[in-house]
């Protein structure tokens, strides 16, 4: 079973980062699809980009989870945490750097990205037999959908503070 987790994972890592490069785009191509603006970037700003990790893990993890259920039954808590702190690791990794030297640079910011993609699959990996993290699945689950409400909600009412500005 350890092996067949393991495959999940290693494709999950393919997929978000596929997924996510691609999203980038989804909104541009559609010809600016408002559906498709609530899960893909439509602007440059760091809260934006966030979105390139947390809807495609998303997609994947109800995959994952639905097929792996009874197997690993604290793997749905698992990726739903290592998704949020993937999400979360893209501002904190982006500011971190900027702020160091003092300007964005596009390999920096692929590497972010990459960055925050391993860490969620990673945490999700190491989390995936959690007790703590089964005993919070519904705190969890209440996050993630908190989470995609926020980016709904500010993707047409963005505030006034530069995480949501490019």
């Amino acid at each position: 079973m350890e092996i067949r987790i393991k495959k999940y994972m290693i494709s999950g890592i393919v997929f978000t980062s596929a997924a996510g490069i691609l999203s980038h785009f989804l909104y541009q191509w559609s010809g600016k699809n408002p559906l498709l603006a609530l899960i893909s970037p439509v602007n440059e700003s760091t809260w934006e980009h966030m979105k390139l990790i947390f809807f495609p893990m998303l997609l994947f993890s109800l995959f994952a989870s639905t097929r792996l259920k009874e197997a690993a039954p604290s793997l749905t808590g698992a990726l739903i945490l290592g998704n949020l702190l993937g999400t979360l690791s893209i501002p904190i990794l982006f500011y971190t750097y900027t702020g160091i030297t003092g300007q964005n640079f596009f390999i920096a910011d692929l590497a972010v990205f990459f960055t925050a993609v391993l860490t969620a699959w990673g945490a999700a990996w190491k989390l995936r037999d959690s007790a703590k993290v089964f005993r919070c699945r519904i705190l969890l689950r209440s996050l993630a959908v908190l989470m995609c409400l926020l980016f709904f909600i500010f993707t047409f009412r963005v505030p006034g503070l530069p995480l949501f500005h490019a």
